[in-house]
C-alpha cells in the first residue's frame, strides 16, 4: 500500500515539474505569435507566482478540511485546465487569465505533497521525489522543442502536457482511498502541548509564525531558493560577460547546474537516512559555498569557475528536500502543514524577487558581483539553519518524524 501510493506520488512530482519550464522554453516563439515584447514574460510569471504564494498560504486549511489526496488531485486538475487554456489562447491577456489557476494549482499541490511525504515517508524519498521534479522540469523543454520543430506550434506542447496532467489527475482521484489507508496505518505522534484528538485543529497563519524558530527557517528557505533561482538565471550571462567564456560553453555548464541538482538529489537519497536532515542542510550549504568560491577565483583558466558551477549544483541538491522533511521534527506534526505552506510561499517569494534584484544590482555595479551575491545568500541560509538547530536543541523537541517505506 505504501509502495503503490508512493509510486503515484512520484508521478505527481514529475507532473509538478513539467509545467515549470514550458513558459521559458516556448516564450521566444510565443511572444512573437502573441504580438508582445519579450519583457511580458515577467508579467506572466509574476501572476503565476502570486497565485502560488496565495495557495501555499491557504494549503493548511484546505488540506486539513479535504485531505492531502483530494487537494493534490484537484490542484493537478486545475493545472491541467490552465495548461489546456494556454494551448487555446490567442492573446496575451487570455494567458494572464489562465495563469491564475495555473499558479493556484501549483502552490496547493506543492505544499500538500511535501507535507504528506514529510509525515509518512523517509528522508530518502523526499530527495528522490525532488529529483523526479527535476526530471519533469527537464522533459518539458524537449516537448516544446519537438512541437516547434514539427511545426505543430507552441500551443501543442501545452496541450500534450495538459493531457499528461489530466491522466495523472484521474489516477489521483482513483487513488484517494489509499491516502486514507496510509494515514490510518501511520503511527500518530502528538505534540506534548496538543490535547489528544486535536490533530486536525486548524493552525492560523499568525500562530504558526509565532512558533519559535519559524522565522529562522523561512529566512533560510528564502535564501536557498533565491540562490538557486539567481544562479539558474544569471550564471551563463556571468560566464560570458565577466569571464569571456564562449556562449555555447557557458550555456552547457549553466545547464549542468540544474543537472547537478537533479543528480545530487538522486545520490543524496542513498545517504539521507544515515546522515539526517541537519547534516544534509549543513553539508549542502558548505558545498555550495565551495562552488561559489571556485566561481569567484580570478584565475587565468575558466575550468575552475565552470567546475565550481557544477559543485554548487551538487551542493544545492539536498537543501530544499531536507528543510521540508525536517519540518515535522522541528515544529511538530500538528504544525507541519501550516509551516510547510508558509515555507512554499517564502520559497516562491525568493524565487520571484531576488533574480530581478540581482539584475538591478548588476546594472549598477557589474556582473562581477554574482559570486558575492550568491555567497551572501549561502551564509544567510547556513546561519539561519544553524540558529534553528540550536533553538530546537534547547527546547528538546522529540523526533516526531515517521520513516516510512
Amino acid at each position: 500500500m505504501y509502495a503503490l501510493l508512493l509510486s503515484i506520488i512520484y508521478a505527481a512530482f514529475v507532473s509538478l515539474g513539467l509545467p515549470d519550464s514550458l513558459v521559458g522554453a516556448g516564450w521566444p516563439v510565443m511572444q512573437g505569435d502573441l504580438g508582445v515584447s519579450v519583457a511580458y514574460a515577467g508579467i506572466l510569471t509574476t501572476i503565476i507566482a502570486v497565485g502560488t504564494v496565495c495557495s501555499s498560504l491557504a494549503s493548511e486549511r484546505l488540506t486539513r478540511r479535504f485531505g492531502a489526496g483530494m487537494v493534490t488531485a484537484v490542484s493537478v486538475g486545475m493545472t491541467a485546465a490552465a495548461l489546456a487554456g494556454f494551448s487555446f489562447s490567442g492573446s496575451f491577456w487570455l494567458l494572464c487569465l489562465w495563469a491564475i489557476p495555473y499558479g493556484v494549482g501549483a502552490g496547493a499541490v506543492d505544499a500538500a505533497l511535501n507535507n504528506y511525504v514529510a509525515l509518512h515517508y523517509a528522508a530518502k524519498h523526499m530527495n528522490w521525489l525532488h529529483s523526479f521534479w527535476g526530471v519533469g522540469a527537464a522533459i518539458s523543454p524537449f516537448i516544446m522543442s519537438a512541437a516547434l520543430t514539427s511545426g505543430a506550434g507552441w500551443a501543442s506542447a501545452y496541450r500534450v502536457v495538459a493531457i499528461i496532467q489530466v491522466v495523472l489527475a484521474i489516477g489521483l482521484f482513483v487513488s484517494l482511498p489509499l491516502w486514507g489507508r496510509v494515514n490510518a496505518t501511520t503511527p500518530q505522534v502528538h505534540d506534548e502541548d496538543e490535547p489528544s484528538g486535536k490533530s486536525a485543529t486548524h493552525v492560523p497563519l499568525m500562530q504558526a509564525l509565532r512558533l519559535p524558530g519559524v522565522v529562522l527557517i523561512l529566512v533560510a528557505f528564502f535564501a536557498y531558493c533565491a540562490l538557486e533561482s539567481t544562479a539558474i538565471l544569471w550564471a551563463a550571462t556571468f560566464l560570458v560577460d565577466d569571464r569571456g567564456v564562449e556562449p555555447a560553453t557557458a550555456a552547457a555548464f549553466a545547464s549542468l547546474y540544474l543537472l547537478g541538482i537533479t543528480a545530487g538529489r538522486f545520490l543524496a537519497g542513498f545517504v539521507a537516512d544515515r546522515l539526517g536532515d541537519r547534516m544534509l542542510i549543513r553539508g549542502g550549504f558548505a558545498v555550495v559555498g565551495l562552488g561559489v568560491v571556485m566561481i569567484a577565483l580570478p584565475l587565468p583558466t575558466d575550468v575552475v569557475a565552470l567546475a565550481g558551477l557544477v559543485v554548487a549544483g551538487l551542493g544545492s541538491a539536498p537543501i530544499y528536500p531536507a528543510i521540508v522533511h525536517s519540518t515535522p521534527v522541528n515544529f511538530g506534526r500538528r504544525n507541519s502543514q501550516a509551516i510547510i505552506g508558509i515555507q512554499m510561499a517564502s520559497a516562491y517569494t525568493g524565487t520571484a524577487l531576488m533574480p530581478p534584484l540581482f539584475g538591478v544590482l548588476a546594472t549598477w555595479l557589474g556582473l562581477w558581483i554574482l559570486p558575492l551575491f550568491l555567497g551572501v545568500l549561502v551564509v544567510l541560509g547556513l546561519v539561519m539553519s544553524e540558529r534553528l538547530n540550536r533553538l530546537v536543541d534547547r527546547h528538546a523537541i522529540p523526533d516526531m518524524s515517521v520513516a516510512g517505506a
